[in-house]
């Protein structure tokens, strides 16, 4: 007799417990932004600057949800704050805070290390920014082009090291 898969009940508890976890492994797989992420200013470029002093930013997964929180120390001492909880579907989320670019954004996952971010002001588009973490997830490189609220261009890189 032929034995076939998912026939006897332990099999059929063994092949659904498969089915349930399958799915949070391939979750866990996506999220390698997840964490906290200090600003490393000596390996980052902001071009037209200035660049932060200090920068924190805080990724979080809330259900299907992430969270991101910002908090920037500018030259002479502003503090920049602004957060968003976004479903990462292309869908465009506002921005609470004071934020100087933008008061919504669209973030998409492109893969399991790269985030595209396109932010707004106003409806109009001034920031795309990509997000790559490295192989070992130490290290998340953020690139940011377009035009600023200032009108500047900008190319700027990056570099937060996880905490």
């Amino acid at each position: 007799m032929r034995s076939r898969p998912c026939m006897s009940v332990a099999s059929v508890v063994v092949c659904l417990g498969l089915f349930v976890l399958l799915p949070g492994a391939a979750s866990a797989q996506t999220a390698s932004d997840v964490g906290a992420w200090k600003l490393n200013a000596a390996k980052s470029k902001y071009d037209p600057g200035p660049a932060p002093t200090a920068a924190t930013t805080t990724i979080t997964a809330e259900g299907a949800a992430t969270k991101i929180v910002v908090d920037q120390t500018m030259p002479g001492g502003a503090k920049r704050h602004w957060e968003t909880t976004i479903q990462n579907n292309g869908k465009e989320t506002a921005i609470t805070g004071n934020n100087p670019d933008a008061d919504a954004l669209v973030r998409t996952r492109v893969d399991a290390t790269t985030v595209r971010t396109v932010y707004k002001l106003a409806g109009k588009e001034t920031l795309t920014q990509t997000s790559v973490v490295s192989a070992d997830g130490k290290t998340r490189t953020v690139t940011s082009t377009g035009t600023n609220a200032k009108g500047q261009k900008v190319h700027n890189v990056a570099v937060y090291e996880k905490q």
